[in-house]
């Protein structure tokens, strides 16, 4: 939930961070100008009292001379302050990389709902036009337990063919609202309706761990808080994967680790896949043509994150780039690369 509680915390800190960037342009020598429309536009964030009361797990701030962004992350990120002649990216790339996003199809004979979990709202159910209401009425009938009309079906058997005729309806009432979407499906059911389903689902993106047991005497909340669960597993298993894909192709030399040659891939377009440091900074220049770095001693105005810097390139030239913890980074290096091609 949004951490209201902390926001007069929070507030004393963006406030501090403002003095703080303010101070590294003056100590350059940056136009007067500039540096205090800086402070007048980032005092009126600090003062907006319509912010304070909505805030999430972190803030980020983005701020030039002449215009402001703001943005509500549901990741907890570690206090920053970069000042440079780009924006910071990072931290958003952390939220999007682990949305904690998922629908939830709660599942049962009587009933069906979709509720869609968000990492820092309360969890809702969406309403799905063409919803059947329960199995029965899915295929018809006043129960699913008697003879078919046409008396050929009963017992186990018969309900079975009715739970897959109930799970081919309830799939073709989502298909309008998950067309296209990435967002993960995740099943909240019981047997046999928990084998039934994932027999005749057709979005990609459903995921194999089910949420077992009768969902319908479970709220939206215990809902949720499970499927952040499942999430969390499928992030853990899309890591390891990544993991194993890197060593593959490391084999074949199409990897670095080197920021050096990291950033000299990212200059030429030759990322397939990038894994950056999300806490890491590394202060410096990287040349626009060569990708060689000049590192610097300390973060100054003069200069920005070289890791951040890599990023921005990779993600400009279609790469994909995740922002993860230390452990996470192939070899314990500030940013990580699968090449499209050797450079």
């Amino acid at each position: 939930m949004p951490l209201t509680q902390e926001a007069e915390a929070v507030r004393i800190e963006l406030k501090n961070a403002l003095a703080q960037a303010i101070g590294e342009l003056e100590a350059v020598g940056h136009d007067k100008n500039e540096v205090d429309s800086l402070r007048e536009l980032g005092e009126e964030i600090v003062d907006d009292g319509e912010l304070w009361p909505y805030l999430s797990n972190s803030l980020a701030v983005f701020l030039t001379p002449r215009e402001v962004h703001t943005f509500r992350l549901p990741n907890r990120l570690s206090a920053f302050v970069q000042v440079s002649d780009r924006f910071f990216i990072k931290p958003l790339l952390r939220t999007v990389t682990f949305p904690q996003t998922a629908f939830v199809l709660a599942l049962a004979q009587n009933s069906a709902r979709l509720i869609e979990v968000s990492p820092d709202s309360a969890p809702f159910e969406v309403r799905v036009p063409q919803m059947p209401e329960d199995a029965a009425s899915a295929v018809g009938l006043s129960s699913i337990s008697g003879r078919s009309p046409e008396g050929r079906l009963q017992g186990s058997e018969g309900q079975k063919v009715r739970l897959h005729q109930y799970g081919r309806a309830v799939d073709r009432a989502l298909r309008p609202l998950m067309a296209g979407s990435t967002v993960p499906l995740i099943l909240a059911a019981a047997e046999p309706l928990a084998s039934i389903y994932p027999s005749v689902n057709s979005h990609v993106h459903l995921v194999d761990t089910v949420i077992e047991g009768n969902p319908e005497n479970v709220s939206d909340a215990e809902l949720a808080a499970q499927a952040r669960t499942v999430l969390d597993d499928l992030y853990r298993q899309g890591l390891a994967e990544l993991r194993e894909r890197f060593e593959a192709w490391s084999s074949r030399g199409r990897t670095a680790t080197d920021l050096s040659d990291v950033a000299r891939a990212a200059t030429f377009g030759a990322i397939d896949t990038l894994l950056v440091d999300i806490d890491q900074a590394v202060p410096g220049m990287v040349d626009e043509e060569t990708g060689a770095i000049t590192f610097h001693e300390e973060s100054d105005a003069r200069g920005y994150g070289v890791a951040d810097e890599i990023a921005r390139r990779a993600l400009r030239s279609g790469a994909r780039v995740l922002a993860v913890r230390s452990e996470d980074v192939p070899g314990g290096a500030t940013a990580a690369a699968i090449l499209r091609f050797a450079v």
